[in-house]
């Protein structure tokens, strides 16, 4: 039961205490034996046993007093292995008017893969991506839960498809309108081809009907200007070079015509400076501003040369339409070179190398991989996973990369309270691993069950739910 509460009251009231009866329904179950992962301080709490009911948890205990309340077939025994919170990937599309049946059959891998929440961040797909968010919640579909924007905004004549395409204030509103009805969970804004102060007032109004609102940083507005205007987050950690420089000057001169936006590019590059950007980082932090850093898409096509990814196991998942939509980046890079290739990577590098000085100048960092048909190799679900341990490789220790695909997502939204971490009284979405994640976040990747939802699904059953995933991708190529 996504999103419902009205087990809640009694689940409070019951807390941390143990249950001396019955009081629990047929859905109870029980797991035993778990490593519980305090993924805000980092303690590991041994040997205890969850009690689940309806969807939530209803108490972390002793094993024998708890696992008398429900019958042997509910009793599950995790055998020392450790317990997070399911997992959330802060940046997807799904997207495609001719992949329907190719997303909907990617949705049950996110589980599988121990990703139990998604954040859409638009698509041309709104409206049937805000109907499938409606239909998890409401158990007639099964998926991630699913945080969305719907359809994002940009300006006139865009290149991104199903765009809400505004000349001017009053068509934002028109718009604006049009999410309210839509009842999106966030706004996405990006700057393809919307003007600067459009943009500007795009963000302002969308805070005033009390939306959270993401983007891109168009060139035309300093960092600093979105940020002030109420900017909930940033996409891409490719943005945080700008504030490695005269950020504000490099703006105005765009705005006056002595610098092409061609060419602002190389003089962000040829100019960052690291002191420069954590001062950025800080202002970013003092105006509670997050980052969705999506290193992972860089990170393919800069290392293409080295892994063209034609043999990953993970291609038998997806349908040969939805790799077909990978090659136009591939062709986009057809002619570079090799000092071009090169600067790709350094490049890659760099933005890699901003994550501890974000984490330490105290900016929220948003865990998500920004996987989509159009984003080359990077894989519903797997991607997110890399995404991770990316972030490791770049010097986050493993506590701050959980909380960043955990409980930073629910603060993200409000709804730390209900998600994101595991107590008595949050919904029961959890991942059981076979090592410790706090020692290297490559366990993630290693997963013994997962809880969607209060519904325990072992090993067997998420191998299942993977080998259907192909047994469709396989119908849908024929």
């Amino acid at each position: 039961m996504k999103n419902s509460f009205f087990f809640l009251l009694a689940v409070v009231a019951l807390g941390a205490c143990q249950p001396t009866g019955p009081g629990v329904s047929d859905e109870a179950i029980v797991i035993l034996n778990a490593h519980v992962v305090d993924v805000m301080s980092g303690n590991v709490e041994r040997e205890k046993a969850i009690l689940i009911d309806s969807g939530r948890i209803v108490s972390i205990g002793d094993g024998s007093e708890l696992s008398a309340l429900v019958g042997r077939k509910d009793v599950f025994d995790a055998g020392g292995r450790y317990v997070i919170p399911g997992l959330w990937d802060m940046h997807v599309h799904i997207e495609g008017e001719d992949l329907v049946e190719d997303n909907r059959a990617l949705l049950p891998l996110y589980v599988a893969y121990g990703i139990t929440t998604v954040r859409d961040c638009a698509s041309d797909l709104g409206e049937l991506v805000l109907a499938w968010r409606d239909s998890i919640n409401n158990d007639q579909l099964f998926g991630p839960q699913i945080f969305t924007a719907g359809r994002k905004l940009e300006g006139i004549n865009s290149i991104w498809k199903g765009d809400l395409e505004i000349a001017n204030k009053e068509e934002l509103q028109q718009m604006l309108d049009k999410l309210d009805a839509y009842n999106v969970d966030f706004v996405k804004i990006t700057e393809n081809t919307l003007p600067g102060d459009l943009f500007l007032t795009s963000v302002k109004e969308a805070k005033k009907r009390g939306y959270k609102v993401t983007g891109h940083v168009p060139y035309d507005l300093s960092v600093e200007e979105l940020a002030t205007a109420g900017f909930s987050a940033i996409e891409h950690a490719s943005y945080m070079l700008r504030l490695g420089s005269d950020d504000s000057a490099i703006v105005d001169s765009i705005r006056s015509g002595k610098l092409a936006r061609t060419d602002a590019g190389a003089l962000y590059n040829s100019t960052f400076n690291q002191d420069t950007a954590f001062a950025g980082y800080k202002m970013l932090a003092r105006q509670g501003v997050a980052v969705t850093p999506t290193l992972i898409g860089g990170k393919q096509l800069a290392y293409l040369d080295e892994n063209d990814h034609q043999n990953d196991d993970y291609l038998k998942y997806l349908t040969t339409r939805f790799t077909s939509k990978y090659q136009w980046r591939i062709d986009r890079m057809a002619g570079e070179t090799s000092e071009q290739n090169q600067a790709r990577k350094d490049r890659y590098q760099l933005i890699a190398e901003q994550l501890p000085y974000l984490h330490k100048a105290g900016v929220t960092i948003l865990a998500g991989s920004d996987a989509a048909a159009l984003n080359t190799f990077v894989y519903p679900a797997q991607s997110l996973h890399e995404e991770l341990v990316l972030f490791q490789e770049a010097g986050l220790e493993p506590l701050a990369i959980l909380q960043t695909a955990t409980v930073n997502g629910a603060k993200f939204f409000n709804v730390q309270d209900n998600l994101g971490s595991i107590a008595p009284g949050m919904q029961a979405d959890l991942v059981i691993l076979n090592s410790n994640p706090l020692e290297d976040i490559s366990a993630t990747q290693d997963i013994f069950a997962v809880v969607n939802d209060g519904e325990y699904l072992s090993r067997e059953k998420l191998d299942e739910l993977l080998r259907q995933a192909q047994v469709i991708k396989d119908k849908l190529d024929k």
